[in-house]
């Protein structure tokens, strides 16, 4: 099992975690604070520093923490340096990926030269210019997997951008969260989306119509089923733990998380 951190799960880190306008407010904070090229290796080392110590071997890298906008490869040598230094692997990319052609294809370069070839999350190509979106992530050596957020009520709805699956190059990220949030069984969405399943994000919320996140156990979602079935149906793929509280601190809840899946796996 590849069991991985979301870094978007220290969204509100760079504002003291207290984040009262949202999530593009902690977005910009963080893709301000490690932009500068002078200060990245400290800053993204501490960060990797942190998550190792919660018992982590793998990553998912978030858009704020490496953005295709200003990432160089100076910015992306460091990554791995950096990530290497701690024992690290970074498999996944997640946000959004930009709008049109230039931006999908900067972002899938940024996430190819770090070693990350499945994209988690979203981009305004794939439904502009859908064969546009399948060349470049042929031609990066890249897959798109979308994740379910508010558009998406049902797994139905995310099918249909999934479509005939561009010969496994779109599929989709599972957010149990979100799904809880849309008052979807997230088990269900799991045996609904099964084939196209390239990426899976572990989030609990404490009630449907909100996307508050939480400790698992303490939410709606079935956690500890999804993970039952991701194994029982011999799921291989990316694995992460997803907590993105406005106003609190994640970490203690991500170690226990991880020390949760783990047992619910064995």
């Amino acid at each position: 099992m590849q069991l991985g951190f979301i870094t978007a799960n220290y969204v509100a880190r760079e504002i003291g975690f207290n984040m009262t306008e949202g999530w593009m407010q902690g977005d910009r904070a963080t893709n301000a604070y490690y932009q500068p090229l002078e200060t990245y290796g400290e800053r993204i080392g501490e960060l990797l520093a942190l998550i190792a110590t919660q018992g982590y071997t793998t990553v998912d890298i978030w858009t704020a923490h490496l953005h295709w906008s200003w990432a160089t490869p100076a910015h992306i040598a460091t990554l791995r340096r950096e990530l290497d230094r701690f024992g690290l692997q970074a498999v996944c990319y997640g946000g959004r990926f930009g709008e049109n052609a230039a931006e999908f294809r900067q972002a899938c370069a940024v996430a190819s030269q770090a070693g990350m070839h499945v994209l988690a999350g979203s981009t305004g190509l794939l439904s502009a210019d859908r064969a546009a979106a399948v060349q470049i992530l042929q031609e990066s050596d890249c897959v798109l997997a979308i994740e379910n957020h508010p558009a998406e009520k049902t797994p139905a709805d995310v099918l249909v951008q999934i479509g005939d699956g561009a010969g496994g190059r779109i599929g989709t990220a599972v957010d149990t969260g979100w799904w809880g949030t849309q008052g979807y069984d997230a088990a269900q969405a799991i045996r609904e989306l099964w084939p196209h399943i390239k990426s899976v994000h572990l989030k609990d919320v404490l009630a449907a119509g909100a996307h508050d996140t939480c400790r698992f156990g303490a939410g709606v979602v079935p956690i500890a089923t999804c993970v039952q079935l991701l194994k029982q149906g011999g799921y291989t793929g990316p694995i992460a733990i997803e907590h993105e509280p406005n106003h609190f601190d994640p970490t203690d809840d991500c170690i226990a998380m991880h020390q949760m899946v783990q047992e619910w796996w064995r």
